[in-house]
């Protein structure tokens, strides 16, 4: 495990002891102007996870929404170990939570006592965003949280002026305060999700490996490219992660590969498998990094954190190079005919006319159901009770 962390940390030594999780912490997170610019101890011991890119990190922040509108995709559980684990390596990262459920605040656990002021009244300006922020148990880890005022916001929301700003105009101090600032969105794609996408830099997208996830994709990225044209002609896609991906059917792969085909690089290396650790942490109020850093969820996040920060790194590099194009690739517009590139696009997707599932037809679907079947028949071992192969000690998918 050292050495799968020294790869993504390249400043960690291989020798060095990734960060142990336990029960409770010893060290309060300190003050966002004192946080340390080179490491971060989220466990209060002498452990920790090296900076990778070795950078300054002063400076302006960046604010990205997780969003999907599809509900279950592991949006929320992206973005609180995703937050984790870029504070671990001595970011300093804000959480928004814009999702009336406060699934997020749970999972970083705070409770409901502690939820006097959140998003609901931020939006409304009757707090400042200092006010609302709330320290979390993982050091330079801070979180706006929600309320259950905030499930009614999408009405009383509708009649204000500037009613897609109030995010934007609410957090736009946070960026000289944190390094990373996470917007965790509803499953829907109303005012709350609107304004989390005009207040973002880029969108990271969340996409359960299913062939249902993927039908509101191309939704998803007609809305965005709609706040683009209207709201936020700087938004950009972060990238998109592949969440919940099953080794054991050939449907994940699937999946893996069409997305890969149509997004290219916009798709991160690092996939999310289905890991019941994962699943058992928000229950213990702790991001699976505090919960068991061990298990192969928690270094999946480990992994991403490593890769957003080394695209952060390159992209910082090559800025003065990088040509500007358009949010998603052309391949995903409905209507229009285009020619994919021959290194990453079978013969067969040449033309994308009447796209829908993000490039994904019908018909293709429906061809491939035979191999989905297929796969169903084969002879597979006995699954546990939530679907997977899990070791009844750990919990850890085989």
């Amino acid at each position: 495990m050292a050495d799968d962390m020294a790869e993504d940390f390249p400043d960690t030594p291989a020798g060095t002891p990734a960060v142990i999780a336990t029960d409770t912490l010893t060290v309060s997170p300190p003050p966002v102007g004192e946080f340390s610019n080179n490491q971060a101890n989220i466990q209060g011991g002498d452990q920790v996870i090296a900076d990778p890119t070795g950078t300054d990190q002063t400076g302006t922040g960046r604010i990205i929404a997780v969003a999907n509108q599809k509900g279950g995709v592991g949006k929320t559980t992206t973005a609180i170990n995703l937050a984790t684990a870029l504070a671990a390596v001595g970011r300093r990262v804000l959480v928004v939570d814009l999702d009336p459920q406060g699934n997020a605040s749970t999972g970083l656990g705070i409770e409901s006592a502690r939820r006097t002021c959140g998003t609901y009244d931020l939006l409304l300006g009757e707090i400042t965003l200092d006010q609302a922020l709330i320290d979390t148990a993982v050091p330079g880890l801070a979180i706006v949280a929600s309320t259950m005022d905030l499930s009614a916001a999408e009405l009383e929301l509708v009649d204000m002026d500037r009613r897609e700003y109030l995010l934007r105009d609410a957090i736009r101090s946070a960026v000289a305060q944190f390094d990373y600032v996470l917007i965790d969105c509803p499953p829907a794609l109303g005012l709350l999700t609107l304004n989390g996408l005009v207040a973002a830099d880029t969108v990271l997208v969340p996409l359960q490996c299913e062939f249902l996830a993927l039908e509101g994709l191309s939704q998803l990225v007609r809305t965005i490219e709609r706040v683009t044209g209207r709201f936020n002609p700087t938004l950009q896609l972060e990238g998109i992660v592949l969440t919940m991906y099953d080794t054991r059917n050939k449907l994940s792969s699937l999946v893996s590969d069409d997305v890969r085909s149509y997004f290219g690089d916009k798709v991160y290396d690092t996939v999310i498998p289905r890991n019941v650790r994962v699943s058992e942490a928000p229950s213990h109020g702790k991001p699976v990094l505090l919960y068991d850093l061990a298990c192969t969820g928690s270094q999946a996040y480990v992994h991403l954190a490593g890769e957003v920060l080394r695209r952060d790194a390159q992209k910082k590099i090559d800025s003065k190079t990088t040509k500007t194009g358009n949010l998603v690739p052309d391949s995903l517009r409905d209507g229009i005919a285009v020619a994919t590139p021959a290194t990453t696009t079978p013969a067969t997707t040449t033309s994308t006319t009447g796209i829908s599932a993000a490039g994904i037809s019908a018909a293709r679907i429906s061809d491939r159901a035979e191999i989905v079947d297929q796969a169903r028949k084969t002879d597979r071992p006995p699954e546990g009770p939530a679907g997977e192969l899990a070791d009844d000690r750990t919990g850890e998918t085989r």
